[in-house]
């Protein structure tokens, strides 16, 4: 080695998908414009990941949880308690917190389970009313990232379902309300956040000018405390997390990764991809690891938009991985990158899959495959596959543990 070992994990949520009549039957990573992700499968080597463990729902939680090198089996417990280690939340013993959307319906059905993206001083101004008005010794309501936010109750809710509201947009509501032990504390606080949030003023506010109105909230992916072996004994690296969503940066701090603010990143389409890229270099040039986290392309596959998806891939690889993988050309460090979706959020179905991602790695120790072009079919085709993918970081921050090096 010439310096000390470098590592970046860059993460294109969701971004991997089937083939797409309107774009001539190619997937949207195939119809991209993707230069950096062709040159680093085109140096280095291509394969699967399979992020998403046999029995647990496919998500951005446990798929991220899998790619820091943590076993979701052993350890998740549910998205509310990692949102709540990034906000500060402390969860007691003997109580559960949820993810609570604020969501927007018709009465029947979802129409939209972010309301509208709706913004994050909008969002605080109804939490803190939800809170003053529902919460008690028993039940506290948190803000987080516009509609990211949290439900803490006493009380176990482990054998409660709840169905994630970015799954069921334009269905029904009452074939997905939560059911099993518990439902009613849950159903009656969605009931009366409904007659709560039609006379708050600053749905008024959203209402006058033409904006997507909150008319219910939607408690879902509970869990209690958890705990993760810190990043640094476990893989004997040091390093910064970078992601505008409540989510990654609660994994990250539960690791002891520490976050890295960037202005103007909002989680969504309209992200500040630039200073994703220059911020990750900046991490680079101090520590040895890096993870980013890019929301856009989930949040386009979850409302069907193929162009956007399209267009947040190439935003991606020209502006977050660009910079990256020309810092690590140009310097002296040795290094790796690897770049991936997290799990597949498909255009057709508007939701999230559990079926392997494609990866591209190059760097040293790691051989040159025959792939020179990123795509899911070109994951297949190339190898090694790490299967389950929890066991990737293992491999990936050890100088001498690459498949087949």
């Amino acid at each position: 080695m010439s310096g000390k070992l470098k590592i970046a994990m860059l993460i294109c949520d969701g971004a991997a998908d089937k083939p797409i009549e309107t774009l001539g039957g190619r997937t949207p990573l195939e119809a991209a414009d993707t230069p950096n992700m062709d040159e680093i499968a085109s140096r280095g080597t291509m394969g699967t990941l399979s992020t998403v463990p046999p029995g647990m729902k496919p998500g951005s939680d446990v798929a991220n949880l899998s790619l820091l090198g943590y076993d979701p089996a052993t350890c998740y417990s549910g998205r509310g308690p990692i949102e709540a280690a990034n906000i500060g939340v402390i969860i007691p013993e003997g109580w559960t917190v949820f993810r609570c959307n604020l969501v927007a319906t018709d009465g029947r059905n979802m129409i939209d389970y972010s309301a509208g993206h709706i913004s994050r001083d909008d969002s605080a101004e109804i939490l803190e009313a939800l809170d003053e008005k529902l919460g008690d010794r028993e039940t506290r309501f948190f803000p987080g990232n516009t509609y990211r936010n949290l439900l803490l109750l006493k009380g176990d809710y482990s054998n409660l379902e709840c169905t994630p509201p970015h799954d069921i947009t334009g269905e029904p509501l009452d074939k997905h309300m939560p059911m099993g032990e518990g439902m009613e504390k849950i159903l009656d606080l969605m009931e009366r956040s409904r007659k709560l949030l039609k006379e708050l003023p600053v749905n008024k506010r959203i209402a006058a000018r033409g904006g997507v109105v909150v008319d219910l909230i939607w408690p879902w992916s509970q869990g209690t405390r958890i705990t993760l072996e810190p990043f640094k004994e476990r893989f004997h690296m040091t390093g910064g997390i970078i992601s505008a969503v409540d989510l990654i940066l609660g994994l990250g701090k539960l690791a002891g990764l520490y976050t890295v603010e960037v202005p103007g990143i909002t989680g969504y389409i309209d992200t500040n991809y630039r200073g994703k890229g220059e911020a990750a270099v900046r991490v680079l040039l101090d520590d040895d690891f890096v993870f980013v986290h890019v929301e856009a392309p989930d949040e386009a596959s979850h409302v069907g938009n193929t162009a956007e998806k399209v267009k947040a891939i190439e935003r991606f690889d020209e502006l977050v991985l660009g910079p990256v993988l020309k810092h690590f050309t140009e310097g002296s460090d040795d290094y790796r990158v690897i770049v991936c979706p997290d799990h597949p959020t498909y255009i057709s179905t508007k939701t999230h899959d559990s079926a392997p991602v494609p990866y591209a790695a190059c760097g040293h120790g790691i051989n040159r495959g025959n792939s020179s072009a990123f795509s899911e079919e070109e994951g297949r085709r190339g190898g090694p596959d790490f299967n389950p993918a929890w066991k990737l970081m293992f491999h990936l921050t050890d100088i001498d543990s690459w498949p087949g090096a």
